[in-house]
């Protein structure tokens, strides 16, 4: 019959011995660490910050009044294989929201209503719209915004591409020489 043996006593100089206390407290100190910039993502998203972290100010749009912002002052990042994207954020006032029916941004002027651009998406007081950065581009292209009307109006503004996003100039201005 097989004798039970003692089980050998571990090395207490191990390694995971001597610093597990250590490495459990660095595990629960880390997250603290990126707290900060947890709650700062969320006010932002919650609209607590603003539209986005530039504000582009007010605008008349035709008969509308809007407020624009540039969501991030990041880069365009990449979006798959659709393209490079920057969002912007925009907002309309209170008593043009019964009257707009859509807003649209794009690089270079539009043709017509069916190539306006991107669409904006959420609620009147904070839309965003996510403009694709084509490869045909240029850093002194203007960016147009078209809003269009429940009675079929278009109105349209424009401004260049390096006053509403420096960032997305400067990368086009990159990826292009």
């Amino acid at each position: 019959m097989s004798q039970p043996r003692a089980s050998q006593p571990r090395h207490r100089k191990s390694l995971w011995f001597r610093w597990r206390f250590h490495l459990s407290g660095l595990l629960l100190i880390l997250p603290m660490v990126a707290m900060p910039f947890y709650f700062d993502d969320l006010a932002m998203s919650r609209g607590e910050k603003g539209l986005g972290e530039r504000d582009l100010g007010q605008h008349q749009v035709g008969p509308w009044q809007i407020q624009l912002a540039e969501w991030d002052t990041n880069p365009p990042w990449r979006d798959g294989v659709a393209s490079y994207m920057k969002t912007f954020s925009l907002s309309l006032c209170e008593s043009c929201i019964p009257e707009v029916k859509a807003a649209y941004m794009r690089i270079g002027k539009p043709r017509n209503l069916r190539t306006a651009g991107a669409i904006s998406f959420g609620t009147p007081y904070r839309q965003f719209i996510s403009m694709p950065i084509t490869e045909s581009a240029t850093a002194d292209a203007d960016i147009w915004l078209t809003l269009e009307g429940w009675d079929g109006s278009v109105h349209q503004i424009s401004m260049p591409l390096a006053d509403a996003s420096p960032s997305a100039a400067t990368f086009i201005q990159r990826r292009n020489h």
